[in-house]
């Protein structure tokens, strides 16, 4: 496709590679442009309730780390029917990544952290997943 005909997406949890979530962006012709992370100013949470587990990412005004993105391409066609999908309280908004790249990707109400567990340590949803397989 023309790139002009396609957006980016920044995911951080079960929609990267190889995750559970991460079909829904093959089939709506999402295809990976990078793995990075962010700027140094996001906490990640693993949000309680959520069936595949999912992560929320809020953005702070101090206190943050860099967390491990994936960037995706999608159809612009496609990328309503991606972003109607999202449950709250997870949504799209612009993200920062390292040398203040900005790129749409998942950002979480940061009300729903108030539940939830702090995995920024990790530097990545990745990461976490691994170290609870490797516990258990």
């Amino acid at each position: 496709m023309k790139e002009e005909t396609m957006t980016k997406v920044a995911v951080c949890g079960a929609h990267m590679s190889g995750l559970p979530l991460n079909g829904q962006l093959l089939m709506l012709g999402g295809r990976l442009v990078k793995q990075t992370t962010t700027a140094p100013c996001y906490r990640l949470y693993k949000l309680p309730e959520f069936i595949p587990p999912r992560p929320g990412l809020v953005r702070m005004t101090e206190g943050g780390t860099t967390i491990e993105v994936e960037v995706w391409e999608l159809p612009i066609a496609n990328y309503g029917a991606f972003v109607a999908a999202i449950p709250a309280p997870l949504g799209i908004g612009t993200l920062e990544l390292v040398g203040h790249e900005p790129v749409q990707g998942f950002l979480c109400e940061a009300y729903a952290t108030a539940q939830a567990l702090d995995v920024s340590a990790f530097g990545g949803w990745r990461h976490y997943i691994e170290s609870i397989a490797v516990a258990k």
